[in-house]
């Protein structure tokens, strides 16, 4: 699984993604627009030594990222919500993912969402219909970590 990061302001969400990453054997980790980089104090204070281990690189434009990992086989998916989109525990492939966090407040632009092979959730029953980018991206690991 590959992680991409776009656009995440909160150095500190980045760090706990940078965590969450180590935990569940990313492959790769990228960092996108303009989310920051290690090293920075707010990023290890959350990644606590993950960003030592966990093989990232900073890319500036996605769009090209998103072809090359389409032309490398593997399914690239937004975690967002909304519309048309696949619950994260139903989802059934068999190609390895590539899946892109968006914006802590806007998501995912809607011109990256244009060339995303499709959308997926986290299914939330209760009042409140959104998550932190951090703690949404640990969920999602755990689940297609699961799915090998």
């Amino acid at each position: 699984m590959i992680i991409i990061a776009h656009n995440i302001r909160s150095l500190h969400n980045v760090g706990s993604i940078f965590r969450s990453a180590d935990v569940f054997a990313v492959e790769k980790l990228y960092l996108t627009g303009y989310t920051g980089t290690p090293p920075q104090k707010e990023i290890a204070k959350t990644a606590l030594g993950s960003e030592d281990r966990v093989v990232w690189e900073k890319v500036e434009d996605i769009f090209s990222l998103i072809e090359k990992l389409r032309s490398e086989g593997y399914l690239v998916l937004g975690l967002e919500t909304g519309t048309e989109v696949m619950p994260i525990d139903s989802l059934s492939f068999d190609q390895p993912i590539a899946l892109v966090l968006g914006n802590e407040v806007t998501g995912i632009e809607p011109e990256v969402v244009e060339k995303l092979d499709g959308l997926t959730e986290i299914p939330m029953p209760g009042a409140k219909k959104s998550l932190n980018v951090s703690v949404a991206a640990g969920i999602a690991m755990f689940v297609l970590s699961r799915e090998k």
